[in-house]
Formats: C-alpha cells, structure tokens, sequence
C-alpha cells in the first residue's frame, strides 16, 4: 500500500460524495438494515426468516439477477433441510473459527445440498448454487451480520483494489481473508477522516443502516477502482 495514493482516493472521493451519483448504492445499506432486523435464529421457520432477512424495496440485484439466483436456491435448501441449513449459517457466523475455512465450508455444504437437491428432483434444471461466485454471496451474508467486521467480496475489485493502492503483490485467487485484512486497514482510514463520515452520513435515510459499516469501505474501493 502506498499511504500517498491511499490519500489521495480519499480525497476524490469526498469530492464524489458530495454528488448524486453517491446514492446510486444507498440500496445495500437498506438490505443491511433489513437483514439485521430480521435475522434471528430462534426463529422457528428458518426459511420464512431468511427470505425476510434478504429484502429491498427498490431491487434484487444482490440476490437475482439474470442467471443468478443465490437466495431462491437457499430457499429451497432450507426448505429440504432447515436445521442442516440452519447449522451451516452458525457456522459461517461463528467468529471463533478462522473466517477462510469458514466460507469454504459453507460452499462446500452448499455444494452438498445441490447434489441432494438433484436427487429428490431428478428432472431440475438447477445446476448451480450460486455461493461458489467468488464467494460474492457469502461475503454479504456476513456483511450483513456483521456490518463493522466484513466487507462484500468479488476478487475483480481486489484486483482493481490493490493495484489502485500500488501493492506489488496482485491476488491472483481468491483470497478473502487477505482481502478482509485489506478493507479493515482502508476502513481506518476512512474513519479517521470527520469530513468523509459526515458527507456519508448526510445520504443515508431512515431505511438505511446508520451504524459503523464496511459498506462504505467496499463504497470507497469501488469509487476509486473505477466500478461504481
């Protein structure tokens, strides 16, 4: 990381706060708030639970797009199995473990639950989970439980991301925790800056998360990565 390029992006990007196009992703702060409303594992009905905690007023982009469908697969996941599904989520969301062992479990579980699923429906066209995406879903699972701790994930915007900073060593796969290492150091920065956070928190509304949340780390990397 070079500290003068690092300052430098924060810069442009209180410039870019401050303009309409800020709010063009205020929607990910509302599906936040959401999911930590609504997320409760002594819920009886986990799959009910779970397609409350995954909601938008305005889009489903995180969740569907075309040829992507990561919640309606989990939906019918834990409609088949709710305590196994129930049991991988404590799981991804038990900080005591190490987090990379962690996503890759939940994949590999999500992996076992497809094969199981084209058993019991042998005439499926489902052929994908959708939580091996560069682990993409995953990560905003645990974006959203826990706002302060991760960030969402794609390993294009790592990429972008460290050669932005003018890292010398590129990712070359995946590697979340790395990244997650990554986002807390930038998210420091960022708190750090009193006019940064006060122009961030002038475009939040009442729907929107209004806590400490690596949302604005992962805002910040896409701004200056050029995916905004």
């Amino acid at each position: 990381m070079q500290l003068k390029l690092i300052q430098q992006h924060i810069a442009n990007y209180k410039k870019w706060l401050a303009t309409p196009a800020a709010e063009r992703n205020l929607y990910k702060w509302e599906s936040q708030r959401i999911f930590q409303e609504n997320w409760d594992f002594d819920t009886l009905q986990f799959a009910e639970m779970f397609d409350k905690s995954l909601q938008n007023s305005t889009t489903r982009r995180l969740w569907h797009r075309e040829d992507y469908a990561p919640k309606a697969m989990m939906l019918k996941f834990a409609k088949m199995q709710p305590h196994f599904v129930e049991a991988m989520f404590r799981e991804l969301f038990n900080e005591e473990k190490q987090i990379g062992a962690r996503v890759d479990r939940f994949a590999f579980y999500c992996d076992e639950l497809l094969r199981e699923y084209k058993q019991v429906h042998p005439t499926s066209i489902e052929n994908n989970h959708y939580h091996n995406d560069n682990y993409g879903m995953i990560s905003h699972y645990l974006a959203f439980q826990f706002p302060a701790q991760y960030a969402p994930y794609s390993l294009e915007l790592f990429q972008h991301c460290m050669e932005k900073i003018g890292s010398r060593n590129l990712p070359r796969t995946n590697d979340f925790p790395r990244y997650s290492k990554v986002m807390r150091t930038l998210m420091t920065f960022l708190q750090k800056d009193e006019e940064l956070l006060e122009l961030h928190q002038k475009r939040l509304r009442e729907e929107h998360y209004q806590e400490k949340s690596q949302l604005l780390v992962e805002d910040f990397v896409q701004f200056f990565a050029g995916k905004s």
